[in-house]
């Protein structure tokens, strides 16, 4: 039994089917204190087809991610829901969110490094908020059965009986309860004193997988697991059965057919839910007792850990009329609000430019048109001798000549409409140009930080996997890579086109800007939705903050293996092969940071929009410099490019 949900009913039946661990003789045992990692098998061992289960789980994540929160901001953001049995599911899907997210990243991770290697405290910290996560969905589960026996059998006293206070107090509960479920099994685990092996057939830290692992067994670790089995186990399901025995009773004593399918319509989603979530993990158990294949157990698992927390919101979003016409009523407010924008709102914006001062409109004419010149030349000739130069033809400057692109693309959103608009004197852009620019905008932006966070990522397997660097870095996984990359930033540029036409501006707005900037729109819209704004602000954090903690954590892990290089000039060799991209790291991050503190501390919109021209303009046409001047292979390339045109 391979599973975490049924870890927890794990050692209720553990005594009936099979015997405590005890090692043989001829097993060498493993002192807990002495075992520093322990090996997940994952799925396959076929390296073909690593790529496949890397595309398809990072899909099933960002879609089980991605309607999960949806369920969150269609209950928060639709007064019709807020009912305590909306206010458990938004809690459910959270709790699906961090369920799932427990194990899929580091599985994805795995699968791309060929590393299988977890060291003894992650295995410990993975488990603990596996069952944590695990054993609140159980118990939410569990409070929106008595949500649903209290509406069915007390209809009349469903407002008294069920108040906010209450459903504040269940959730608290759930959480308290699953935390002590999760310490205790991080207490029983570290009991174990010795191990017969350190290979997990599974690809996450399954609590099964380690008493199975384990030598000895003691009574004291016996009385705790059946009460953890009884409390975290058979309670839950005790309550969902009792509940749903009470419902169906009363639901039979109702005379006509119709109100019988009314009344069991409103737990219909619920008990889809319940079936898929508790269904799955004793078809595993029952599976992993009958036909005990460690290979297969780990097949099964992905049913509950993966494809019930992706289900749960389809499930409710087409068996529930609410969650569906939640949903719809956002979607046709995006539509609405853009044609009363349209047609009786405002039509136009109008850009203030970085001066009104005219005698200096001819002079940042011709700055702003050579930067532009320099920035699309050098990017262009990055890609042309990346693409021309067979010695280039590498992982990395397959990665830079798509950086170059997206610098080509986002510094043509913003400087050929300046430039224009300083020729022609006029400032005004129409509505639906401003979200245009906005949307390509944020899109070749957010696509030059996950690029650069790749590159990361390949400068940590060139240093920390120089072995393997050919094997991991084969060019459909770069290609996948990149791919990846536009389709995350193409998601962000859409859900900043959706939340922006959301607004309503009352009259012409002048933004103190020399392009159309989501923070400057937020700030001139008539009235703030506060869904709207979270919203945005939790895009930004998961956009911005996992690129840029996937590059602090890859040059950590370099830094690290550096250090370890003995001499001199070996640690200068390592670090000069990525040199290059810290400097336009640095470069990037280092100028949008700036001018973040620069607005918040000067409170001066033409401040800001000066500050804004470094990254937005000088950070494009510096990157050719940076990767030409400190690398000689392209220097080199370059040389070649030029010899054969002249």
């Amino acid at each position: 039994m391979n599973t975490t949900l049924c870890a927890r009913l794990l050692p209720f039946f553990q005594p009936f089917f099979f015997s405590p661990n005890r090692c043989p003789s001829y097993i060498e045992p493993q002192n807990l204190t002495h075992v520093s990692e322990f090996f997940l098998l994952g799925l396959s061992d076929d390296p073909e087809l690593q790529p496949l289960l890397f595309g398809l789980f990072l899909s099933m994540y960002l879609v089980a991610i991605l309607g999960n929160l949806l369920i969150v901001l269609a209950v928060s953001s639709d007064s019709h829901l807020h009912t305590p049995m909306y206010f458990f599911l938004s809690h459910l899907s959270l709790a699906d969110i961090c369920f799932i997210s427990t194990t899929v990243p580091k599985m994805i991770v795995d699968i791309q490094t060929h590393s299988r290697v977890i060291s003894h405290g992650d295995c410990l910290t993975q488990m603990s908020f596996l069952i944590f996560f695990g054993c609140m969905d159980g118990m939410l589960l569990t409070a929106m059965a008595y949500d649903r026996f209290v509406a069915i059998c007390h209809p009349l006293h469903y407002p008294a009986i069920m108040h906010p206070r209450l459903c504040c107090f269940l959730v608290l509960v759930s959480f308290l309860i699953s935390l002590l479920d999760s310490q205790l099994h991080n207490l029983i685990v570290l009991q174990l004193t010795c191990f017969k092996d350190v290979k997990i057939f599974n690809f996450f830290c399954d609590p099964s997988q380690l008493l199975r692992l384990a030598c000895s067994d003691t009574l004291t670790n016996n009385i705790v697991m059946y009460f953890v089995g009884a409390i975290s186990g058979f309670l839950p399901i005790s309550g969902i059965f009792f509940s749903y025995y009470k419902i169906v009773s009363s639901i039979l004593r109702v005379s006509s057919s119709g109100g019988k399918y009314r009344a069991f319509s409103t737990c219909g989603s619920h008990l889809s839910v319940v079936c898929l979530f508790y269904g799955t993990a004793i078809g595993v158990y029952l599976g992993s007792t009958l036909l005990p294949s460690p290979r297969k157990d780990v097949v099964a698992s992905i049913m509950y850990a993966i494809v019930s927390p992706m289900l749960n919101p389809f499930i409710y979003s087409l068996r529930n009329r609410d969650i569906k016409r939640a949903l719809w009523r956002e979607k046709w407010r995006c539509l609405c609000n853009m044609e009363l924008q349209n047609q009786t709102g405002v039509s136009e914006f109008f850009l203030l430019g970085l001066s009104d001062d005219p005698d200096l409109q001819p002079l940042l004419l011709g700055l702003f048109l050579s930067m532009y010149l320099v920035t699309v030349l050098g990017n262009l000739l990055i890609v042309l001798a990346v693409s021309s130069d067979s010695h280039l033809h590498t992982p990395m400057y397959f990665f830079l000549s798509h950086l170059s692109l997206a610098d080509i693309g986002f510094t043509s959103t913003t400087v050929p409409k300046m430039i224009w608009d300083m020729h022609t004197h006029s400032r005004v852009t129409s509505y639906e140009g401003c979200l245009t620019q906005l949307t390509f905008f944020v899109l070749f932006v957010c696509w030059d930080s996950v690029l650069l966070t790749v590159m990361a990522y390949d400068r940590f397997v060139a240093i920390c996997h120089p072995l393997h660097y050919p094997v991991i870095m084969h060019p459909r996984l770069c290609s996948l890579l990149v791919l990846v990359s536009f389709l995350i930033s193409l998601l962000d540029s859409q859900l900043h086109f959706l939340m922006i036409s959301q607004l309503s501006f009352c009259t012409n707005v002048e933004i103190p800007h020399f392009f159309c900037d989501p923070p400057q729109l937020l700030k001139f819209a008539c009235f703030e939705i506060p869904t709207n704004n979270l919203f945005i602000y939790f895009i930004g954090a998961i956009f911005g903050g996992i690129p840029v903690s996937g590059i602090l954590f890859s040059y950590y892990k370099i830094i690290s293996s550096i250090l370890r290089v003995p001499s001199s000039g070996g640690k200068y060799k390592a670090f000069s092969t990525c040199g290059s991209h810290l400097s336009v790291v640095c470069l990037f991050y280092g100028t949008g940071l700036g001018v973040y503190l620069s607005s918040a501390a000067s409170h001066s919109p033409r401040k800001g929009a000066v500050a804004s021209v470094v990254y937005t303009v000088f950070t494009p046409m510096l990157n050719p410099f940076i990767y030409s001047l400190r690398n000689r292979d392209i220097k080199r390339a370059m040389q070649k490019l030029l010899s054969k045109t002249i």
